[in-house]
């Protein structure tokens, strides 16, 4: 399918999150979703219980008491061997020490919360605050790591670009099951802002999925993805419209991030367009490192942006 006939992402905006329930979503998986909504994690964090008696959980989410009752309660009788932990960020892995202290499980994760570059001179990190810079894994996972227990295995898939550390997980199975986490979800666009994150990170990470044959992607937050091969080429289109614009905004002599972004996010809520200017850069980094964007220094929010000579 040539670039030109792909179609951006149908989003899926109906889901029930059952706050504090435990969901059968899957054969052998049950979905239990925090009560922390909001305009960057929807309805809620989605955890996840894989097995039958002796389970894993996937991403437990932050510490919030509620949460952590309802999963104890749904794990009463079963034996909790491994916590799995997809990314760093506040909603998904505060909880898992909790729980490690609780259940005596073994933690696993790509590894600690790093950005995804340093930051530079007078830069601040405007997600620090979502960081859980405490979090340490049992077992650091590799791409490809599989993780076995009781009727059931997890392959991590490292997907970095909403964070350096972000891992997928594929659950063994007929059912083809991928627990997308914050990479690819079925209600909306990932949010890629730097330093945590990268955007050509990002687009490496759609292109390692796409190469799989899953049938079905149990996000981070929200309802599933249940054709992840059309969904992932639509966010791929989607990303690639948005790097397209952001050019033509270069080429039209807009010079700052400000600008692009009342151009190009015209039709966003403004509440919602510091995010979009993070997304803006995360296109001028890539730009830039390919050579089609100059502007001196490290590119920034401030920065000046111009298109590279011949281009």
């Amino acid at each position: 399918m040539s670039d030109d006939k792909e179609e951006s992402p149908h989003f899926d905006l109906a889901f029930r999150p059952a706050h504090g329930e435990a969901v059968p979503v899957a054969p052998r998986v049950q979905r239990i979703t925090v009560n922390n909504p909001g305009p960057f994690t929807f309805h809620g964090t989605n955890s996840y219980i894989v097995g039958d008696r002796s389970v894993a959980v996937i991403d437990p989410g932050p510490q919030d008491e509620a949460h952590f009752r309802a999963l104890m309660a749904a794990l009463a009788g079963r034996e909790v061997t491994h916590i799995a932990v997809s990314h760093t960020h506040r909603d998904h892995s505060p909880l898992a020490r909790r729980l490690k202290a609780e259940t005596g499980a073994v933690v696993i994760a790509e590894g600690p919360h790093r950005a995804a570059r340093p930051l530079h001179a007078g830069e601040a990190n405007p997600f620090a605050e979502s960081a859980d810079t405490d979090f340490v894994p049992d077992i650091a996972l590799s791409h490809g790591d599989r993780v076995e227990g009781d009727g059931w295995a997890l392959t991590a898939l490292l997907t970095p670009g909403h964070t350096a550390n972000h891992a997928a997980f594929a659950l063994d199975g007929p059912e083809g099951i991928l627990f997308s986490a914050d990479h690819v979800m079925a209600w909306a666009t990932t949010i890629v802002a730097p330093p945590d994150g990268a955007m050509a990170d990002y687009m490496a990470s759609l292109e390692t999925l796409l190469a799989r044959e899953d049938r079905i992607y149990l996000p981070g937050h929200g309802g599933p993805v249940t054709e992840p091969a059309s969904f992932l080429r639509g966010l791929r289109t989607h990303r690639r419209m948005r790097e397209r614009a952001v050019r033509e905004r270069i080429r039209a002599g807009d010079r700052l991030i400000a600008d692009m972004v009342k151009a190009i996010y015209r039709d966003t809520d403004p509440r919602l367009h510091g995010a979009a200017a993070l997304s803006v850069l995360a296109h001028l980094e890539d730009l830039v490192g390919r050579g089609e964007v100059v502007t001196e220094g490290p590119p920034s929010l401030n920065g000046l942006y111009f298109p590279a000579p011949g281009l």
